[in-house]
C-alpha cells in the first residue's frame, strides 16, 4: 500500500450511517490539497494523519487517495496545534482562544492542556470557569477516542461514540461488550443492525435468545414506525428470518418465550403487541366508552336561544349541519367534528366554544404540534397549548397530568386530531375528568399520525361516538382553487390546472429533475417573494413526498440553504453544515428541552468557541450542544408527513414519477391543504394523475375500532 501523511485542512463530507468521509489534507511534496476518501469519522480539522491506502482516479472528482488505514498523531508544529485546537475539538476552545493559547505556550501547548491545565489562567480572557470546561472536555475526548477506537475495531461507524459516552460514561466499553443490543434501546440513532454487527464480532451466538429477542423488538418497532400497533406471527417470523437469518422454528420458540416473559403481549391467537402499544390501545377504548356512558351536565340548557344570541352578536348565520354540530357538542360526552378545507370547521368550533362559554363552562384547547396550537389560538382568540404542554410533561417523570391529577376543564377541544398517535392519545385521555365533554376536530382524509395507530379514523368508524361531517364548501371558499382542487383530489377527480394572475393554485409542467430544482430555486428566491412581497424563508415552504432523490427534501435543503442563506457563520456536525439564520426542524421529541418532533425554528446564535447553538422556536430560545445537532434538520424543504398540522402562506411542491412509491391521494390532498394563500405544483401531469388515482390507503394493524365496538356492545 501507498503511504502519505498530512494535516487535515477541510472535511468535505461525512456519512453518519457508515462513517465514509471525504477530506482534504495538506501533504508534504504535493502543491495542491490531496483528496482522501475512507472511514475517518474520528478526525478533526487540524488533525495530523498517517494514511495507508492506494491512489485512484475517480471519473467525476479526479485523483483521490483511498485510505485503508488511518492513524492520528498529535500535531507538532505551532500552526498545526492552533488549527487542531481551533477546530472545535475541545469545548471552550475555538479559533480565538486557540490563537491566544498557542501564542502563549507554543509547542508546549498540548502538554500544558494535558498536564498543567490550570496554567491556562495565564492566557488573557480565560477564567477558572472556562478552564474547568476545558479540563472536563479534554478528559471526555480521551475517553471518546477510546470508544471510537473500540467501535472501529468492530467495523462500526464511530459517529455514535459521543452519544455512547454521554449515555454510559467511562463504563461505555464494558457495557457494550456485555450486551451490545442495549445500544439499540438506549442510544437514539443506533438501530438493531449496528448493535448486531458489534455483537457478531464479539462472538455472540446468532441463535441466542438475547439476539432473537432484540431483533423481534426491533422489527415490531420498525412496524410501529410504519403505523402498526401489532404484527401477526406469520409476518414476524417472515421478517425475522430476513433480518436475523435464523429458522422459523427458532423464531416461533422465541415468540412463545417473549409472551411468557411479557416482552410482547399476545392478543387473541395472532396479534403480537409491544406492551406500550397494547396498553395504550386498550386504555383509549376503555376511556372513550367510560366517558360516553356518563350523562352530560349541559343537556338541559336552552340551546336554540343561545345560538340565536351568538348569531346576532357575531352577525353570522350557521347552516343546518353547523347547528347540528353545536347541538351534538352540547348533548354529547364525546364528539368528533370532521371536514375538509373551506367547510367551516373553524367557524363551527368557534361557535361551539361560544355556546359553552355562555354556559359558564371552562373550555381548554390543545393540538398535537406547536404550529397547530398557534393556529388554533389565532383562530379562536384563546390560549391553545400543545398536548405535551397541556399534560405538563416533565422529564424524567413523564406527564404530570393523569388520572390521579386530572385536567381542570369542563370541555376539552383537540384540533388536528388525525395527527395524534395511540400512545399520546392514551396519555391525553387518562388526564380527562369523567364529567368533561371531549370534542375532537380534524380532517379524517389527511394522512394518519406519523406514530402507530389510526386513532381518529378508528374512533369514527367504530360508530360509538357522535360524528358530524362537514361537507358543504362555503361560498367564500369556493373562489379558492386550493380548496376546490383539494376536494376534487379527495374525490378522485383530476384537479383544475387552469390559472391566471388572481389564482391561488398553479401548475408548472416539467419532467427534467435538474430543471425542476432550478425552477424551485427561482420560485423561492425571486418570483414568489417578488410578486407576493413575502419573506422567502418564513413564508415559503417547499413540501415534497420523499427525503431522498434530486427533488427530495435532503437535496433541496442543501440547494435552498446555499441560495437563501448568505450567512458566513457556520458550524458543522458530522459533515452537515448549519448556518446562522437557518430554518430548521426538530426531528426527535426532546422532553428536556421541551421541543418536539416537527417543531420549526430558526438558528438565532452560533457560539464557535463553546460549540453551542441557540435555536428560536415560537419565541422560545433553546440551547443545543454541537453534538446534539443531529436532532434538527434543515427545513427549507420538508416531507408531506412532517408538514402535517402546519399551514404556510405559500407552498411549492414537486411531483414526479420518481416518487411513485409515495404518490397517494391522501398524501397529495394533505400537501395541497397546507397552503394558505398560494400553492405551486411543479412536475408532470402523469405523476399527478398517479397520485389522484391511487386511493390505496396503507392499512394499519390496529384493533381500536374493534375494541370500541366490542366494549360498546
Amino acid at each position: 500500500m501507498d503511504c502519505i501523511s498530512g494535516i487535515v485542512e477541510r472535511i468535505t463530507y461525512v456519512n453518519e450511517e457508515n462513517g465514509f468521509s471525504v477530506i482534504k489534507i495538506r501533504s508534504k511534496g504535493y502543491s495542491e490539497l490531496v483528496t482522501v476518501v475512507g472511514n475517518m469519522t474520528t478526525i478533526n480539522v487540524g488533525s495530523v494523519l498517517n494514511l495507508k491506502g492506494e491512489w485512484k482516479q475517480d471519473s467525476r472528482f479526479g485523483k483521490q487517495f483511498s485510505a485503508q488505514e488511518c492513524i492520528e498523531a498529535i500535531p507538532a508544529t505551532v500552526a498545526g496545534i492552533e488549527k487542531y485546537l481551533g477546530s472545535g475539538l475541545i469545548k471552550g476552545i475555538g479559533p480565538v482562544y486557540a490563537r491566544k493559547i498557542v501564542k502563549k505556550f507554543k509547542e508546549e501547548t498540548i502538554n500544558i492542556i494535558e498536564e498543567e491545565t490550570d496554567r491556562l489562567i495565564e492566557v488573557d480572557g480565560i477564567g477558572q470557569k472556562r478552564i474547568e470546561m476545558i479540563k472536563k472536555t479534554w478528559q471526555e475526548q480521551k475517553e471518546i477516542k477510546n470508544v471510537m477506537l473500540f467501535l472501529q475495531g468492530y467495523g462500526v461507524s464511530t459517529a455514535f461514540a459521543v452519544k455512547i459516552y454521554k449515555t454510559y460514561g467511562n463504563e461505555s466499553i464494558k457495557l457494550v461488550k456485555e450486551n451490545p443490543f442495549r445500544l439499540a434501546d438506549d442510544i437514539w440513532g443506533i438501530g438493531f443492525k449496528t448493535a448486531d454487527q458489534i455483537a457478531r464480532k464479539l462472538g455472540f451466538d446468532p441463535d441466542s435468545y438475547e439476539r432473537c429477542r432484540a431483533g423481534t423488538i426491533y422489527i415490531l418497532n420498525q412496524l410501529a414506525n410504519e403505523g402498526h400497533c401489532y404484527s401477526t406471527r406469520e409476518e414476524l417470523v417472515r421478517l425475522g428470518q430476513e433480518t436475523l437469518e435464523v429458522s422459523g422454528e427458532k423464531l416461533t420458540e422465541v415468540l412463545a418465550r417473549m409472551v411468557m416473559d411479557k416482552s410482547v403481549i399476545l392478543e387473541g391467537e395472532n396479534a403480537y403487541y409491544l406492551p406500550p402499544f397494547y396498553y395504550s390501545e386498550v386504555g383509549v377504548a376503555e376511556k372513550i366508552i367510560e366517558l360516553t356512558r356518563q350523562v352530560t351536565k349541559f343537556k338541559s340548557f336552552p340551546l336554540a336561544k343561545v345560538i340565536e344570541e351568538i348569531q346576532h352578536e357575531n352577525n353570522i348565520q350557521y347552516d343546518v349541519v353547523q347547528k347540528e354540530a353545536i347541538e351534538k357538542a352540547v348533548s354529547s360526552k364525546f364528539m368528533v367534528l370532521t371536514g375538509g378545507p373551506g367547510t367551516g370547521k373553524t367557524t363551527t368550533t368557534l361557535a361551539i366554544i361560544k355556546v359553552f362559554e355562555k354556559m359558564y363552562a371552562q373550555v381548554v384547547l390543545a393540538a398535537p404540534t406547536g404550529r397547530a396550537a398557534k393556529r388554533m389560538s389565532e383562530a379562536t382568540g384563546m390560549e391553545a397549548k400543545t398536548i405535551h404542554r397541556l399534560l405538563e410533561f416533565k422529564p424524567p417523570n413523564g406527564f404530570q397530568k393523569k388520572s390521579e391529577n386530572p385536567l381542570e376543564c369542563d370541555v376539552l377541544i383537540i384540533d388536528e386530531t388525525s395527527m395524534v398517535d395511540i400512545i399520546l392519545m392514551y396519555n391525553l385521555l387518562k388526564a380527562v375528568p369523567l364529567d368533561s365533554v371531549v370534542i375532537f376536530v380534524g380532517d379524517v382524509d389527511q394522512l394518519p399520525s406519523v406514530g402507530p395507530g389510526n386513532v381518529l379514523r378508528d374512533i369514527i368508524d367504530s360508530g360509538v361516538v357522535n360524528v358530524v361531517n362537514l361537507t358543504r364548501i362555503f361560498r367564500q371558499a369556493q373562489g379558492s382553487r386550493i380548496i376546490t382542487n383539494a376536494h376534487k383530489i379527495n374525490k378522485g377527480e383530476f384537479p383544475n390546472l387552469k390559472s391566471d394572475k388572481k389564482s391561488d393554485f398553479f401548475f408548472m409542467e416539467a419532467n427534467d429533475l435538474p430543471k425542476i430544482v432550478e425552477q424551485i430555486k427561482a420560485l423561492c428566491t425571486q418570483r414568489l417573494p417578488g410578486y407576493y412581497s413575502v419573506d422567502p424563508i418564513n413564508d415559503i415552504q417547499v413540501i415534497t413526498p420523499m427525503q431522498r432523490g434530486e427533488v427530495g427534501a435532503r437535496n433541496l435543503n442543501v440547494v435552498l440553504q446555499e441560495t437563501l442563506n448568505r450567512s458566513t457563520t457556520i458550524i458543522y456536525n458530522g459533515g452537515v453544515k448549519y448556518k446562522l439564520n437557518d430554518k430548521v426542524m426538530q426531528i426527535k421529541n426532546n422532553y428536556d428541552k421541551n421541543v418536539f418532533n416537527g417543531d420549526i425554528g430558526r438558528i438565532a446564535h452560533i457560539d464557535l468557541e463553546d460549540k453551542q447553538v441557540k435555536i428560536m422556536f415560537d419565541g422560545l430560545e433553546i440551547e443545543y450542544d454541537v453534538n446534539e445537532l443531529d436532532e434538527v434538520v434543515l427545513a427549507y424543504a420538508t416531507t408531506v408527513h412532517k408538514s402535517q398540522g402546519s399551514e404556510y402562506k405559500i407552498v411549492v411542491a414537486p411531483i414526479v414519477t420518481q416518487h411513485y412509491m409515495m404518490l397517494q391521494r391522501n398524501l397529495l390532498y394533505t400537501c395541497v391543504t397546507r397552503a394558505k394563500q398560494v400553492f405551486v405544483l411543479i412536475g408532470s401531469k402523469k405523476a399527478l394523475a398517479m397520485a389522484v388515482k391511487n386511493n390505496k390507503v396503507t392499512e394499519r394493524n390496529t384493533m381500536l375500532k374493534e375494541r370500541l365496538s366490542k366494549k360498546s356492545d
